[in-house]
């Protein structure tokens, strides 16, 4: 049957450092952004354009999804692929436990040792003191997240529903790609989301935001090579600088109110506020246009890659699971940091800097962890001549 065959082209074999390089940048930006009234934040891409490092982190979530369990799915099976792409949806939910249970024990714990009551209530852990027991419940069914405890909860129900997309992917993927369009428009028409705990709806809309998912995932199976022609015309190189600069104008906008001011009432409130929840055709569209600039500038075999001064960012991106969390939980504490102190522009900088420090640490250690684990290989036999001699 035609519908069988498969159409995708699957990545090349061999790790691409270039996801390793903006995973590693997302980590970073994203523990730089947590902490609110710090001006390092400032050098994040949030502040310049529409998109931010949550488009990026999801982004390449869904490439790396199918750069790794597409060929398996092909090799060995439609159900060997889903079960190894679950065992990775229950790493990311043991993950995200662990780092609910110390974020908010943390949380607590400050918060009555300093007599804070207003810290419940900003990091959304009231229901704690309330509702124990159902607060709780609610969080292992991913409907209760504290302040910043947002983007895991997606990952997993992205990754966790991502098998049969996978499957279809490879079969179709240029209808797989306009099918989640769809979905994602259709949830934006509808107001589709899932609810959240105690009130509301979940922050990141998963039927909104798994666009960006499926987006990296087609780009992995061949989508950007398929586009080459497009991606290097003159053209769209002048449409996507002229984007990027109209983000950035708009943004500036919403940050400066004088500034924004400038600008009539209509253009002004249709990019501000930026509806990142359910991912605004604007943010997208300015994520498309980086990522077609990132392929045409920057290959996979570009040798800058290869920079000594790049490795911190991709090994950080390497370890991106744990880098994530640690980079999480060190951002409540630098917010905590420069809540209880002066906040003057060097203790902003000295959390920046030690937290950065941490994380790039942690994912250094891993990586020399895991490479201890592996056995040794045996020495080079020596020649027979040299050994006879010997």
């Amino acid at each position: 049957m035609a519908f069988l065959n498969i159409n995708a082209t699957l990545p090349e074999k061999g790790r691409d450092l270039r996801l390793d390089l903006f995973r590693g940048v997302a980590n970073w930006a994203i523990f730089l952004d947590h902490i609110p009234d710090n001006v390092v934040n400032w050098i994040t891409t949030r502040n310049y354009g529409f998109s931010d490092a949550a488009d990026l982190f999801v982004f390449i979530s869904g490439y790396t999804a199918s750069f790794v369990y597409a060929r398996m799915m092909l090799d060995r099976g439609f159900i060997v692929g889903a079960t190894r792409l679950t065992k990775r949806v229950w790493q990311l939910y043991v993950a995200h436990i662990i780092l609910f249970v110390i974020y908010i024990a943390s949380i607590s714990y400050l918060a009555l040792r300093f007599g804070d009551s207003e810290m419940i209530n900003e990091f959304n852990v009231a229901g704690l003191v309330d509702n124990a027991t159902e607060t709780l419940r609610q969080g292992l069914f991913l409907r209760f997240k504290p302040l910043n405890l947002d983007v895991l909860p997606l990952y997993i129900v992205l990754m966790g529903l991502f098998p049969p997309v996978l499957w279809f992917m490879l079969r179709k993927p240029d209808l797989t790609m306009a099918l989640s369009i769809v979905l994602w428009l259709a949830a934006r028409h509808f107001g589709w989301n899932l609810t959240a705990y105690p009130a509301g709806q979940w922050y990141f809309n998963p039927y909104c935001w798994q666009v960006l998912f499926v987006f990296g995932a087609w780009c992995s199976m061949g989508g950007a090579r398929r586009s080459m022609t497009l991606i290097n015309s003159p053209i769209t190189l002048w449409l996507c600088l002229f984007y990027l600069l109209f983000a950035l104008v708009m943004t500036m906008a919403g940050r400066f109110p004088a500034f924004g001011g400038m600008f009539p009432e209509w253009l002004f409130s249709a990019f501000n506020p930026n509806d990142k929840t359910n991912l605004a055709p604007y943010r997208f569209i300015h994520f498309v246009v980086i990522v077609i600039l990132v392929i045409r500038f920057v290959p996979k075999d570009w040798p800058g890659l290869e920079w000594k001064v790049f490795d911190p960012l991709i090994v950080c991106g390497q370890q991106s699971l744990a880098v994530f969390c640690v980079g999480v939980f060190l951002s409540f504490v630098g917010h905590f940091e420069l809540s209880m102190s002066s906040g003057s522009l060097f203790a902003q900088l000295f959390v920046s800097i030690a937290g950065i420090a941490i994380m790039t640490t942690v994912a250094y250690y891993i990586s020399w962890s895991k490479k201890q684990d592996k056995p040794l290989k045996p020495p080079p036999a020596k020649p027979a001549a040299e050994a006879k001699a010997a």
